[in-house]
């Protein structure tokens, strides 16, 4: 992935060479609940299906004739004078789906890095994360013009396959038009799944501008029988207007905004806000965690503070 495209300015678009880098940022936190403390965004309910694999302990009991001697919990024997065991639950596999939205609400950024790039590098993260926790990772990538797929697999190759298709979707954001949402939305989660049948993690990166009943209904059917997490890629200036007179737009329409305004701004702001509650509410009912990260921080750092430290 050399020529023109490494070239692009850093912070506006991702590199290969940059996504590959993330695997030693990727050791600093956990997707497995046992390892989550109790106010991590996986801790809690959350946290009950969003493991990996290997061995969970559940209890310790009185020993019966069968169990493994191994097993016994001497401490609770001494105590107790009754011979008592710990039991252990079997952690099953937990393929990975990594949804990552390059589109052209994505190709925005205020201050320092651009969605897109955001998104981008918290994919790569959770990628690394996943393969190093023993599971299969795949990924979709939502493009303007076209949606990639690659399958899960235990494989560093289909990782990097996964990250070419995520730097060429993120490099046609500079030339692409809007995509027709809710049609690619649907075709988008009609392929995800079609993979997904069951006892997958499926994390959605996007910035979830377009909030609609469908993409709810989307949501709650793949979370019916799997693990769902959600990151919204935010920018500091859909949370607080600037107090300047500036125009926005895409390549279809532009809007004259007065920020001088303070009613103007309010509402703006408010609606934004507003916005996302409500998902994050309907979201709630359906048991899917939705966290936000924001386009100045570095990725990493953020992801320490929201999973609280759960490494290695």
């Amino acid at each position: 992935m050399g020529g023109a495209k490494e070239n692009f300015p850093k912070d506006i678009f991702i590199s290969l060479k940059e996504l590959l880098g993330m695997e030693h940022l990727a050791l600093h936190f956990s997707l497995l609940a046992r390892k989550q403390k109790v106010n991590s965004i996986l801790g809690g309910k959350h946290a009950s299906k969003l493991r990996g694999r290997g061995l969970d302990f559940e209890e310790v009991r009185n020993y019966v004739n069968g169990d493994d001697i191994r097993n016994i919990d001497w401490k609770v024997t001494a105590r107790t004078h009754q011979t008592h065991t710990r039991v252990f639950t079997e952690e099953k596999e937990k393929p990975a789906l990594i949804v990552v939205d390059q589109s052209k609400s994505m190709f925005f950024g205020s201050q320092k890095y651009t969605k897109s790039v955001v998104a981008a590098r918290l994919a790569a993260m959770v990628a690394f994360r996943v393969l190093k926790q023993g599971d299969r990772v795949g990924g979709v990538v939502f493009a303007d013009q076209g949606i990639d797929i690659v399958f899960p697999k235990r494989d560093r190759k289909n990782i990097l396959r996964f990250f070419e298709m995520i730097v060429n979707r993120n490099h046609e954001l500079a030339d692409s038009s809007p995509v027709q949402f809710e049609e690619a939305l649907k075709e988008t989660f009609k392929k995800t799944r079609n993979i997904v049948t069951h006892d997958f993690m499926v994390v959605v990166i996007s910035d979830f501008l377009r909030y609609s009943p469908q993409l709810t209904k989307f949501i709650a059917q793949i979370a019916q029988h799997n693990d769902v997490l959600l990151a919204k890629v935010t920018d500091p200036m859909e949370w607080e207007i600037p107090d300047v007179k500036f125009v926005a737009g895409d390549r279809e329409s532009q809007a004259s905004i007065d920020g001088e305004k303070k009613n103007i701004r309010d509402s703006l702001q408010n609606r934004f806000k507003s916005d996302f509650e409500k998902f994050k509410t309907e979201m709630k009912k359906h048991r899917v965690p939705l966290f936000s990260i924001n386009t100045i921080e570095p990725v990493d750092v953020q992801l320490k503070e929201i999973f609280k430290g759960g490494g290695r």
